[in-house]
């Protein structure tokens, strides 16, 4: 799932693959900006970002999808 992070006074977005389910990041961004601590998601690659969440603008959770195997007619 790609998820997508708007930081405050940075032009760029921090966008990453990640395993976990839309509610896993979910709860993650909720939990890190309820308590003032850091987001904190690992990609599929095993590294981690982190992002202090008084610095979060937006979070984008994108949605699941299945990969397509085979041929297939349109």
């Amino acid at each position: 799932m790609e998820v997508t992070i708007g930081v405050q006074n940075l032009g760029r977005e921090i966008a990453i693959e990640t395993d976990l389910g839309a509610d896993e990041v979910a709860s993650a961004v909720e939990a890190a900006v309820t308590d003032g601590t850091v987001l904190s998601l690992t990609d599929s690659k095993g590294r981690r970002v982190l992002v202090p969440a008084s610095v979060l603008g937006y979070v984008e959770i994108g949605t699941e999808t299945q990969r397509k195997v085979g041929f297939g007619s349109l």
